[in-house]
């Protein structure tokens, strides 16, 4: 296999016959051993946390196929902490996109002098540029269309499409249990069509049960247990 992206929570290989296989890691994001799923920076490592994702992330895959949504996933081999997934072409430089059910972690840091802490939100959906120098900034419409990283059609496509996946990832931590709070997932080009792709794990979304932020084995031992 031949390498084509190390990147800080997993990596990602070439396989042969075109598809891509991710090779999930025990490190998750945060600042100073803190985890944070809105943070651009390894934290931490926590054993088991691979495989953990990846358990999620197959989970949530098959629930979105269930329900007739369309993604880049093919299989997953928890054992190895491996997926194989069709291989994605990348929106611009990679584009993350955000569905907000309260106002917390960035939100709330901006938009504070607005809204209270926790307050309820309806899905707010946020798009923002994989950058790490630039501290993964927002990015409008209108500036998505200017800098040739979407059309306005794909960008009105992928919104939707945000709110319906997110809406069922939602409920089936309501179902466990669990309130979403916010969620980032990551949507690219395969053969063209625009879709979901990367992972759905603990790693890149705020839980809370019982008043309490769920840490990511927690959150995984209650959605896969």
């Amino acid at each position: 296999m031949d390498l084509i992206y190390k990147g800080k929570t997993k990596d990602v290989y070439a396989l042969d016959n075109g598809d891509c296989l991710l090779k999930f890691k025990d490190d998750v994001t945060g600042t100073d051993g803190v985890f944070d799923p809105g943070a651009n920076t390894v934290g931490l490592s926590i054993e088991g946390g691979g495989k953990a994702g990846l358990g999620m992330t197959a989970y949530f895959f098959a629930l979105l196929e269930k329900k007739g949504v369309k993604t880049h996933f093919v299989s997953a081999d928890i054992p190895n902490a491996t997926m194989t997934v069709k291989r994605a072409d990348k929106l611009g430089q990679g584009l993350e996109v955000i569905c907000r059910y309260r106002a917390v972690g960035s939100f709330i840091r901006r938009y504070g002098a607005y809204i209270e802490d926790g307050a309820p939100l309806d899905a707010c959906v946020e798009f923002t540029l994989k950058d790490d120098d630039r501290g993964d900034p927002l990015i409008t419409r209108e500036a998505l269309v200017a800098l040739d990283i979407l059309t306005g059609d794909e960008y009105d496509a992928i919104a939707r499409m945000q709110k319906r996946i997110c809406g069922i990832i939602r409920d089936a931590i309501a179902e466990k249990g669990g309130e979403l709070y916010d969620i980032k997932l990551e949507f690219g080009r395969v053969n063209g069509e625009v879709l979901l792709i990367d992972e759905i794990s603990a790693g890149g979304m705020r839980v809370y049960k019982d008043g309490k932020s769920m840490e990511p084995l927690a959150l995984a031992d209650l959605i896969l247990g």
